[in-house]
């Protein structure tokens, strides 16, 4: 894995072998950042990345000057290594690890964000429900975006926040918003 772009750009790094989650691709990830440059300023964002594997994407909005990120991931060793990578490039102002099961965590939070990123694993049945409780909990500003990955042929339910999805290899990102 890399980071694509900004301060840290070219950055490689490699999760440790007792890490289960399947990190965003390179190809996708800059896809998405693309579209995401043409929509909103990432410096401005604040932003929570759901279901963080590794921190792939987090690192990469911190790595494009996002100075707010909260990461919620349940899994220890994956939150250890986040942290590691933290440390390493020095963005403990930055970024804020969470240990949680994201859906306890979706049900208690309080605050608002402009951006979530939200990857649960392929196989979870409850995935889908990611978006209904966003948007429930009232946890996007006017104007914030969800974006949500997902396997290519697996479509979306349907919402009525729901945008566009946009297909990349094997994977897909689904875009929702929260209306002005």
């Amino acid at each position: 894995m890399r980071i694509i772009g900004g301060k840290f750009k070219s950055k490689r790094f490699k999760a440790p072998k007792n890490i289960t989650a399947r990190p965003t691709t390179d190809f996708a990830k800059e896809a998405l950042f693309n579209i995401l440059n043409n929509q909103v300023d990432i410096e401005d964002l604040v932003v929570l990345d759901l279901f963080a594997g590794i921190g792939s994407i987090s690192l990469e909005f911190a790595s494009r000057g996002c100075e707010d990120i909260t990461v919620v991931e349940k899994e220890r060793n994956h939150i250890n290594f986040i942290n590691k990578m933290v440390e390493e490039m020095d963005l403990f102002d930055s970024v804020h690890t969470i240990q949680l099961d994201v859906f306890k965590y979706l049900k208690t939070c309080s605050r608002q964000f402009n951006l979530i990123f939200a990857d649960p694993p392929y196989s979870m049945e409850a995935g889908f429900e990611i978006p209904q409780l966003i948007f429930e909990n009232n946890l996007l500003v006017p104007g914030g975006i969800l974006v949500y990955e997902h396997q290519k042929n697996v479509l979306p339910k349907d919402h009525p926040n729901f945008v566009e999805t946009r297909n990349y290899g094997n994977l897909s990102f689904s875009f929702y918003e929260m209306p002005s």
